[in-house]
């Protein structure tokens, strides 16, 4: 293979830049939250671990969707960002989060929306130019077909 060849995934989402952010932004809070003490911090700390682990749930989930379905879990996954605000702002409110951690948190959160907002602007760039009545699958199997993943890894 050749060193220019890009390489792919088994599971196509997992070349999805914005999956990877969302991991990435999901082991941020995994670590940072770890040192809870109190019962109540570490009620809050699962609550901001499963609303970050769902960014990146619903991006896998979607992407095994057509275009259609997969825009609607892009939502949801905005969804998950915002209680992500939602809990970073408590955390910092109680102490388990820094200044840093809180700006490092809201930061990334804010970019996570951005490239989730791109990604449903070009699957409904591409989806216009299709009828709405033809399917957008790849065949048998009702996932995002690999050209349709190609297309939207070009736009970030």
């Amino acid at each position: 293979m050749e060193s220019n060849e890009r390489t792919t995934s088994f599971y196509r989402f997992e070349d999805l830049r914005i999956y990877g952010k969302a991991i990435d932004y999901s082991q941020w809070v995994l670590t940072t939250l770890k040192e809870a003490s109190s019962k109540a911090e570490k009620e809050l700390a699962k609550c901001f671990c499963n609303s970050a682990f769902a960014i990146g749930l619903n991006i896998a989930e979607g992407s095994s969707r057509n275009k259609a379905q997969f825009e609607h879990y892009l939502k949801i996954s905005k969804t998950a960002i915002r209680e992500c605000v939602v809990f970073t702002e408590i955390a910092s409110k109680t102490g388990m989060l820094t200044e840093e951690g809180y700006e490092a948190s809201r930061n990334a959160l804010m970019e996570l929306t951005r490239m989730i907002g791109a990604l449903i602007i070009s699957l409904q760039h591409g989806g216009r130019r299709m009828r709405d009545d033809e399917p957008q699958t790849d065949g048998d199997n009702n996932e995002t077909t690999n050209a349709d993943i190609d297309d939207i890894d070009t736009n970030f």
